[in-house]
Order: structure tokens, then C-alpha cells, then sequence
């Protein structure tokens, strides 16, 4: 049986043709070793590099999640927000639709199809900034990736700014404009906006 799932997920058919339906597929060892050895270095620096980072944020956001639960100096409904804020949900959420009304890149006005982003990030905002509404942004998941790893970021009078570090490739297949201006943000907004730009967003 085990024969009968790897041909059937196999990139090749019995013919040696190849698969125009497979998306994804398993590789023997040996192969992906042979890949490995192909790409070189990069390969394991990419790895490296982004395991850690996935790691870090990862680890850093239970950590603080975990220190919420465990405190004694505010109840367990606040402690409830606080935690669900880290997801863009519940109180926050409703918050942050009392300044925006749609996803700023992409127009999209459908609240069960956007994040409430938090600008200035949970693991660094205290309890207050945690579910502050002008810490947010409504924002479509794929531009939401993208504002929280600091690949795009916007300047106090809506200006989208792109980070060198983005492939334009990306941008083209979610079709965002580069020079586009998103609308002026609120004085608030704008104190948090700053603190992106000078922490997060990936200037060079």
C-alpha cells in the first residue's frame, strides 16, 4: 500500500511523463540531498534565516501570551482581550473599525475577510496599546503579511512604501500599485505609524 501512495502523489508517471496535475510532491532523501548540494550555501543560510525569524516571533508572542495568563493584576476578561488582540479579534478588532473602514491597499470593506493589524506589534505594546483602535489597521491578509514582516509600510499622509527587500514580483501577482496613496491617517495613528517605520518596516 505504501507503493500505491507514492505512485499516486509521484511527479512521473509510470511512462516517465510527468504529472501536469501535481502541486506539491514528496522526494527521496537522496534526491533532495542532490537538490541541496545544487543550490549550495543559500540554501541552508535561507533556512537558517527564516527558521529563526519564524522561531523568534514565535516564541516571543507565547512568551508574553503565557506572562498574561499568569498575572494576578487584572481579570480574567481583560486578560481574554489581551490575548485574543494578539490575533486581531474581539475588542481590538472592534476598535480599530472605529477609524477604519476597509483594507487600505485593497479596498476590500468586508470585515470577516480582513485582520486587525496591529501597527505598533502585540509583543511590544503594553496592555493599553495591546487594544488601542488607532494601534490597527484593517487590512486584507496578504497586505497584512506584508505590514507586519515590514516589507510595506505608510507614510503619515498615506504614502505606501515598498521595502527593497520585497520582490516587485509579488506585488504584480496581488496586483498593488506602487505609487499608490492609501489616505491621510489620524494624529494617533500616525504615532504608531512612525514607530513602524523606525522599528519595523525594512528600510534596507
Amino acid at each position: 500500500s505504501e507503493m500505491c501512495i507514492r505512485d499516486r502523489y509521484s511527479p512521473l508517471q509510470k511512462n516517465g511523463n510527468g504529472l501536469q496535475s501535481v502541486y506539491l510532491a514528496k522526494i527521496g532523501d537522496a534526491m533532495a540531498q542532490q537538490l541541496i548540494g545544487l543550490i549550495g550555501a543559500e540554501y541552508h543560510s535561507t533556512l537558517t534565516a527564516l527558521t529563526s525569524k519564524v522561531e523568534i516571533e514565535s516564541t516571543s508572542d507565547d512568551v508574553f501570551e503565557n506572562a498574561i495568563r499568569g498575572r494576578t493584576d487584572i481579570s480574567a476578561t481583560t486578560k481574554s482581550q489581551l490575548i485574543n488582540s494578539r490575533l486581531g479579534q474581539g475588542l481590538f478588532k472592534t476598535n480599530v473599525r472605529l477609524n477604519e473602514k476597509a483594507c487600505r491597499v485593497t479596498g476590500v470593506s468586508d470585515p470577516q475577510h480582513l485582520r486587525a493589524s496591529h501597527i505598533k506589534p502585540w509583543r511590544l505594546s503594553n496592555d493599553t496599546e495591546k487594544l488601542h483602535g488607532c494601534n490597527g489597521l484593517l487590512l486584507a491578509p496578504h497586505v497584512d503579511h506584508l505590514f507586519d514582516s515590514g516589507f510595506i509600510s505608510f507614510s503619515n499622509i498615506g504614502e505606501l512604501l515598498i521595502s527593497p527587500k520585497l520582490n516587485a514580483n509579488v506585488l504584480s501577482a496581488w496586483g498593488i500599485s506602487s505609487g499608490q496613496n492609501v489616505g491621510g491617517f489620524n494624529s494617533e495613528q500616525t504615532k504608531f505609524l512612525e514607530f513602524h517605520r523606525s522599528n519595523i518596516f525594512q528600510k534596507s
